[in-house]
């Protein structure tokens, strides 16, 4: 069995988590290689359902080790607070977690800086960001003046001096900027992240060393995307994107595994289209049927429980991240939460303006926004479609939905998902719809 991707080709909350602890039998690690912990898996088993934003999926699965890769950026007590969360509802760590020492860490000075880049932005020009210093820590690392490493926490006294000479800049920057701003005491800081560091002793190593041993020795590695292929840095609707290459494109780099070591690149979509936050949504439906799609599918954030605004499925951004993250097949999500709508939409293409008709997906912001959706119209089905396990089984107006987006996005469905638990799952086999 080769090594796998699994990635969003949305704007994020596709359902991804479902899919990666369902291939955690067939792998033998998850590996994590962007973002913070402004992402979130919801995974139902067994009745229990587990929140997870740092930590990879797969440590759900006893026998599975979970990687956060050095392309991640770790707020330490968030991580420490999810580790207590995890056992308390039974799930050990033990040898199973490894922590990059390469990955960036998350300082109390990063949460001001995005308030303050929050709050200097217009109300139409608000990025929607968590609030969790996940993009002031990103440009701490790409500017590498004031960046700090997990590694860094090892060695205390350079560590002292640096946050030392660090948290005097940030000082000096956030009084000016933020009139409440209360002024950070760096010895304090330093002491605080000493601690957590020796808590996080046991799980800390080169984890890019640790998984060219784990190819070496054969082992199958599944790497789980965070946020969507839509909200990538590079090839997103920027700039309402996240700080890190949320495409599979961010692989090699947040893990240091080249992609030839993988073979399977799941790409997962919704059956519509959500986004959270600001920024162009082609497709969205401020009505009845955006609601009804809100209520019935829950579409609240598993980090902030923000609401997420709800629109039919865009095949153009599907088909344009589909492409840019490889994806070789697709994984359906959620297709119970369209029964009982009569007629169900899908934008094919767009139309700009002047009412010229665009197929791809533009990629200047203000393209974007004026674009209007082209929709084609199918039959929607009646039926609850939670208790169906085989393709037959599905009404035919389902059936013929699925293979439609087949045919839109240009990638086999060879996962479509009913539900959340485990067993709400239908693998399609020879059943799948032919591009």
């Amino acid at each position: 069995m080769a090594s796998t991707c699994v990635v969003g080709l949305q704007w994020g909350d596709e359902a991804k988590g479902k899919i990666v602890d369902l291939l955690c039998d067939q792998h033998d690690a998850v590996v994590r290689y962007q973002g913070g912990a402004n992402a979130g898996h919801t995974v139902v088993a067994d009745g229990v359902t587990y929140k997870l934003s740092l930590i990879p999926t797969g440590i759900l699965r006893p026998g599975t080790e979970g990687v956060i890769g050095n392309g991640v950026v770790i707020h330490p007590p968030a991580l420490l607070k999810e580790i207590e969360t995890l056992a308390a509802q039974g799930v050990e760590m033990g040898s199973r977690l490894h922590v990059s020492d390469r990955a960036h860490v998350i300082l109390p000075y990063h949460m001001a800086e995005e308030r303050l880049t929050e709050e200097s932005a217009s109300a139409a020009d608000h990025l929607g960001t968590t609030r969790r210093g996940i993009g002031p820590c990103y440009k701490d690392k790409v500017g590498r003046v004031h960046g700090v490493r997990v590694g860094d926490l090892y060695h205390p006294e350079r560590f002292r001096e640096h946050i030392e000479r660090i948290v005097a800049f940030k000082n000096r920057l956030l009084l000016a900027m933020l009139p409440d701003y209360e002024p950070i005491e760096a010895g304090a800081v330093a002491e605080e992240y000493l601690g957590y560091a020796e808590r996080l002793r046991p799980y800390v190593r080169d984890t890019t060393t640790w998984l060219h041993h784990a190819i070496g020795q054969g082992k199958r590695l599944l790497f789980e995307g965070a946020q969507g292929s839509l909200l990538d840095v590079d090839h997103g609707s920027y700039p309402y994107v996240t700080s890190s290459n949320s495409s599979a494109a961010g692989i090699a780099a947040g893990s240091g595994i080249p992609t030839r070591h993988i073979d399977r690149w799941i790409g997962v979509v919704k059956a519509y289209t959500t986004r959270v936050g600001g920024g162009p949504f082609p497709t969205e439906q401020d009505n009845e049927v955006g609601e009804r799609i809100r209520k019935v599918g829950r579409e609240y954030g598993t980090v902030t429980g923000r609401p997420r605004r709800c629109g039919w499925f865009d095949a153009v951004a599907a088909r344009y991240s589909a492409r840019v993250s490889g994806s070789t097949e697709i994984s359906l999500m959620l297709l119970d939460v369209l029964s009982g709508i009569p007629e169900l939409q899908v934008a094919v293409a767009y139309e700009d303006e002047s009412g010229r008709k665009v197929a791809e997906m533009p990629g200047h912001l203000s393209d974007l926004e004026r674009c209007r959706p082209v929709y084609e119209t199918l039959p929607g089905w009646d039926s609850d479609l939670t208790g169906v396990r085989t393709w037959s089984d599905l009404p035919v107006e389902a059936r013929n939905y699925v293979a439609y987006l087949t045919k839109q996005i240009g990638v086999p469905v060879s996962i479509v998902s009913v539900g959340p638990e485990r067993r709400q799952t239908i693998i399609l086999g020879n059943d799948a719809p032919r591009v």
